[in-house]
């Protein structure tokens, strides 16, 4: 069952988010309809799945792998991300790292800097898990992406 998934959170009909699913876990993202398996974490990370890959290609999903380094966060990281977003916005996605906290935190940037969310409203998601704060490395990662953004008026933004 999807909603199993270690700090999950369905954020519209076609987006899920989580911490590492299980292989069963996967399976019944494929029986949702997902379509694509985005993974942050590393692929050592705890409990991450051997050959997860191969899982998701046999039931028949894409997967994408996007590792991001939990003390090193990068721009390209997220810009590799965001590009994966965009070129699968029509697919329903189960987009998953160890915790959800990168997925949170990248998920909010994205809805800020590609859709035009308001900031606020964006990282509602992320506050229902975890606190930035308590991540410097990740609070800064996070401001230095949302200085640098321009700020598309309300009536631009997308959904």
């Amino acid at each position: 069952m999807l909603q199993n998934i270690y700090h999950f959170l369905q954020l519209n009909d076609r987006l899920f988010t989580g911490g590492m699913p299980t292989a069963q876990q996967l399976e019944d993202a494929s029986k949702a309809g997902v379509q694509v398996v985005i993974n942050l974490a590393l692929p050592d990370s705890e409990r991450a799945l051997q050959d997860e890959q191969s899982i998701v290609r046999s039931l028949g999903m894409q997967y994408i792998a996007i590792p991001v380094v939990w003390d090193l966060p990068t721009r390209r990281d997220l810009d590799e991300f965001m590009d994966a977003m965009d070129a699968h916005s029509d697919e329903t996605l189960l987009v998953h790292c160890q915790a959800n906290y990168r997925v949170s935190g990248f998920m909010a940037l994205y809805r800020i800097l590609r859709l035009g969310w308001d900031p606020s409203e964006a990282l509602k998601d992320v506050r229902r898990i975890w606190n930035p704060a308590d991540y410097p490395v990740w609070e800064k990662f996070m401001e230095a992406n949302l200085s640098a953004a321009p700020h598309r008026p309300e009536s631009e933004a997308g959904p």
